[in-house]
Parts: C-alpha cells; sequence; structure tokens
C-alpha cells in the first residue's frame, strides 16, 4: 500500500521542524517573543509604537516585519525605539519560520529582552505558519466588523492574547461587540482580550502590563 502525502503536509511538517528550532534559539537567549497578526491597516504598527513608547525604557527591543514590499513598517519601529529587521516576502502572504530564522540571524539575540515580529497582513494564511514565537497575537479593529471571528475562526483560535484596537470609533461604526465576543468565546473560551485605542492611549497600559509580565517571566525561568 502506498501512502500519499500532501506537498501540504510536507510544507507544514517542514515548516514545524524550523519553527521548533527558532523556539529553542530564542528560549537559549531568554527572549520572550510575539508573533502579531491582523489584517492590513488593523494596527499593528501602531500598537507597536505605543508599546515600545513605554517599554523601550525597561527592555531592549528588536522588531522584525513582515511585508510583501518596502520597510515603512520597520522603519517606523526603528523610529520607535526598536532595532529593526525587514522581511519582504516578495508576494507570500505570510512570514514562515525560515523567513525568521534568517532574520534572527541579523540579530544578537542575547541582547535583546523582547521580540516583536509584525506578520504579513493577512487573516488566513499567518495563522497557518507556526514561527516559534512564545505567544501570538490577534489584532482585530472596530473598522473591520464584528464577523471576523465567524469568518476566519482559524485565526481567534490559535492565539494567546486579542487586541481590539480602534476603539474609540465605536460611536461612528456599527459594530456589535456582544456579537463579535461570542464568536470569540465559542472558539477561543480562555483568550485574553485587550480593547485599545493607539488614537486615545486607552487600554495600552493593560496590554503592555501584558507583555512585561511575561518578559520578566522568561527571564527567570
Amino acid at each position: 500500500m502506498t501512502k500519499k502525502i500532501s506537498v501540504v503536509e510536507k510544507i507544514h511538517s517542514a515548516n514545524d521542524q524550523l519553527a521548533a528550532e527558532n523556539k529553542q534559539q530564542l528560549d537559549q537567549a531568554d527572549l520572550f517573543s510575539l508573533n502579531i497578526m491582523a489584517s492590513p491597516g488593523a494596527g499593528k504598527t501602531s500598537i507597536i509604537e505605543k508599546s515600545l513608547e513605554i517599554l523601550k525604557s525597561d527592555y531592549k527591543i528588536a522588531a522584525i516585519d513582515g511585508d510583501v514590499a518596502t520597510s515603512i513598517d520597520a522603519d517606523r519601529a526603528a523610529e520607535a525605539g526598536a532595532t529593526a529587521v525587514q522581511i519582504n516576502t516578495g508576494g507570500q502572504c505570510h512570514i514562515d519560520a525560515h523567513m525568521l530564522r534568517n532574520a534572527l540571524m541579523e540579530l544578537d539575540l542575547d541582547k535583546f529582552d523582547l521580540l516583536l515580529v509584525e506578520n504579513v497582513g493577512n487573516l488566513i494564511c499567518p495563522a497557518s505558519f507556526k514561527l516559534g514565537t512564545d505567544k501570538n497575537v490577534l489584532i482585530a479593529s472596530i473598522p473591520e466588523g464584528d464577523d471576523k471571528p465567524y469568518k476566519y475562526p482559524a485565526m481567534y483560535q490559535d492565539v494567546d492574547a486579542l487586541i481590539i484596537n480602534k476603539i474609540d470609533l465605536l460611536p461612528y461604526v456599527k459594530f456589535d461587540m456582544e456579537y463579535f465576543q461570542k464568536g470569540v468565546q465559542m472558539l477561543n473560551p480562555d483568550l485574553i482580550t485587550f480593547p485599545v485605542s493607539c488614537t486615545t492611549g486607552k487600554g495600552i497600559e493593560a496590554w503592555v502590563n501584558w507583555v512585561s509580565g511575561h518578559i520578566k517571566d522568561k527571564k527567570v525561568s
């Protein structure tokens, strides 16, 4: 009997192996790492900038920014205080473990306390490719609508924290928070959630405190 293994299975198996190697490398450096995912325009870079404003005084931070083209996001992260590395995927809709491994080679990992990986803006592909980071974070934004947990369940099932961004727009946008949170709860009942606004700063402190706590835990583990 011939066993058939699909090309997709082979790709994911190879990626998972590299992700495990990335995780080992990050663990050896006691470096806490986040894979930040969202749709285009949800506010990934803005969240990173706001986080850096508070965290950079206490921690050394690196950012790896994934985009199809340009270094716009990496430049913004660098201006905000991070040591930044740009990954241009050349059309690929996500960062994979091999890309991250190559980017890690550009950094002296022992010098950093926190690594922020900004994935390519997409709500499908990034959920399927492990990177080896400690936590996966999803950013949803109010203008995207309240149906995203129902339309893109994999993204919500496989993350450790959810940031609901642009809550300052709630009075102006049709968004049923109860309906949204019900969808999230069905997919990921224990998911920690941070409603925030990068415009007003509301909720950012709670998010940053969560990150800071994990940085400290990684150092003593």
